[in-house]
C-alpha cells in the first residue's frame, strides 16, 4: 500500500483510433519540455473544470517503454487562468497531418483520475467558462446589433462572439469585462501561429476569419462609449485575436480614443499589440491611451523573427515600444507567448531577465501558444539547457506581477 506521503507515479491517458480514452496505470508515459522525459510529480496538477481532451491523430504515445503503436495521443486544452508546463511526446507516423493551432498540453493519468501538465497562474470571474440557455446570447446580440445596424465593429464582435466564443466579443454585449474594439485587417508580421491569417501552404487552416473592413474611430468609439456608460470600471480594448497589427491604424485609434474621452472619464482604454510602430503607438498615448499589451515570444532576436517573421521591424524595435510606454507611465503588461522548451531555455530566461531589470514592466502575461509543437521546434530550434517552465515563471516573478489576464488594478 502507497504511504499518504508518496506520490503515484503517472500513468498513460491515451486513444483508440475511434477517440476512446483508455488508461493503463502501469505505463509510464513520457512528456516534451524541449527533451524528452517524464513528468515530475510537482508539474502535474488535477485536470481543471474546462479542460478539453483531443486526440492527435497518427501520433503513437511514447512512453517509458518506446511507443504504443496501436494507440494514439491523448493532449488536452487548458482552460483560462492556466499555464502549460509541459507538452506531450509521440512518434509522429510519416502520414501524420499537421496539427490545427491549439495548445496542447500532457496529459496523464494519476489515482484513476486525469491530471495534467499546467499551474494555475490568474483568476478571473468572467473569464470562467460560460453557459448560456439556448438562445440567450443571440437574443442579446440581436438586440444590440438592432440600436446600431450599420456599425461594422458590432458586425464583427457578434461573429466573435457566436463562431468563436471569444470572451472578449461577448462582453460587448454581455456589458462586463473587457470588451474588444477589432481595427485592423493588415499586419506587418507573419505568424506562424497566426489564429487569423495562415500561408496557403501551412497545412492547416485559420481557425478565426480575420475582419475585412477598417471601421471608422466613431464606430470605435460608439462601441467604447455603450460599454463604459455601463461598466464603470470596464476595459476596452483595441487589438484582438480576429484582426492584424492595430498600430497600423493609429490615426483611427487615436481619434476614437479623442471622442471617448471628451464624453467619459472612467474605465480604462487598452490597446493589444505587437509593438513594431514605436511613433504610431507614441501617437496613441498622446491622445489618451492608458494601458498597453505587448506580445512577444522570446526576447532573444532569432527566436522571435522566427516566429513573427516581422514585415519591417525587429525586436528592438518592440523594445523600444515597451519603453516608451514605461517611460510614459502607462500601464505596460507583456503578453507572453510560452512554450514548454522555448520560455524557460537557460538562455531565453537569462534575456528575459536582462530586459525586464532594466525595464519594468506592470504585469507578465502567461499565454500557452496555440500552435503544432513539432512545426515550432522546427521553426525555433530545441533548446540546450531548458529549466521547466515553472521555474522560469517564478524568475519572471521576481521582476513583475504574473498573470493572464487583462486587470484593471
Amino acid at each position: 500500500m502507497r504511504s499518504p506521503d508518496s506520490a503515484a507515479r503517472p500513468g498513460l491517458a491515451s486513444c483508440r483510433p475511434n477517440g476512446a480514452i483508455l488508461y493503463d496505470p502501469q505505463i509510464v508515459p513520457l512528456a516534451d519540455g524541449g527533451i524528452v522525459r517524464e513528468a515530475l510529480a510537482d508539474e502535474l496538477i488535477p485536470a481543471p473544470p474546462g479542460t478539453l481532451e483531443m486526440l492527435l491523430p497518427r501520433r503513437a504515445p511514447l512512453t517509458s517503454i518506446g511507443p504504443i503503436a496501436d494507440r494514439q495521443t491523448l493532449a488536452v486544452a487548458l482552460p483560462a487562468g492556466y499555464t502549460r508546463l509541459l507538452v506531450p511526446a509521440y512518434a509522429a507516423a510519416r502520414n501524420a497531418p499537421p496539427l490545427p493551432l491549439f495548445g496542447y498540453t500532457f496529459a496523464c493519468v494519476v489515482d484513476d483520475n486525469l491530471h495534467v501538465a499546467a499551474m494555475k497562474t490568474d483568476e478571473r470571474e468572467d473569464w470562467r467558462p460560460r453557459k448560456f440557455a439556448k438562445g440567450e446570447l443571440e437574443r442579446v446580440i440581436d438586440e444590440r446589433l438592432a440600436t446600431e445596424p450599420q456599425n461594422r465593429v458590432l458586425q464583427q464582435v457578434a461573429l466573435c462572439s457566436l463562431d468563436y466564443a471569444c470572451f472578449t466579443a461577448q462582453n460587448v454585449f454581455l456589458e462586463c469585462g473587457e470588451a474588444a474594439l477589432p481595427v485592423s485587417p493588415k499586419c506587418n508580421a507573419r505568424c506562424i501561429g497566426c489564429i487569423s491569417e495562415q500561408d496557403a501552404d501551412a497545412g492547416v487552416p485559420s481557425p478565426q476569419e480575420r475582419i475585412a473592413e477598417e471601421a471608422a474611430a466613431g464606430e470605435l468609439a460608439a462601441v467604447a462609449l455603450h460599454h463604459l456608460e455601463r461598466v464603470d470600471d470596464g476595459i476596452v480594448s483595441f487589438g484582438q485575436g480576429c484582426e492584424g497589427e492595430p498600430l497600423l491604424r493609429s490615426t483611427a485609434i487615436a481619434g476614437a480614443i479623442e471622442k471617448i474621452r471628451a464624453v467619459r472619464a472612467n474605465g480604462t482604454i487598452n490597446l493589444n499589440t505587437n509593438g513594431s510602430l514605436p511613433p504610431a503607438l507614441r501617437r496613441c498615448i498622446d491622445a489618451g491611451l492608458q494601458a498597453v499589451r505587448v506580445s512577444l515570444n522570446s526576447f532573444r532576436p532569432q527566436t522571435y523573427a522566427a516566429y513573427y517573421r516581422p514585415q519591417g521591424y525587429d525586436l528592438e524595435r518592440v523594445f523600444d515600444s515597451i519603453r516608451l510606454a514605461v517611460e510614459r507611465g502607462i500601464r505596460v503588461s507583456l503578453n507572453l507567448l510560452t512554450h514548454p522548451g522555448v520560455t524557460d531555455e537557460a538562455e531565453e530566461i537569462e534575456a528575459m531577465e536582462a530586459f525586464l531589470r532594466s525595464t519594468p514592466v506592470w504585469m507578465v502575461q502567461t499565454r500557452t501558444l496555440n500552435i503544432d509543437p513539432a512545426r515550432y521546434f522546427e521553426a525555433v530550434g530545441r533548446p540546450r539547457a531548458p529549466l521547466g517552465v515553472r521555474r522560469a515563471i517564478e524568475r519572471i516573478a521576481a521582476f513583475s506581477r504574473v498573470g493572464n489576464f487583462t486587470h484593471t488594478h
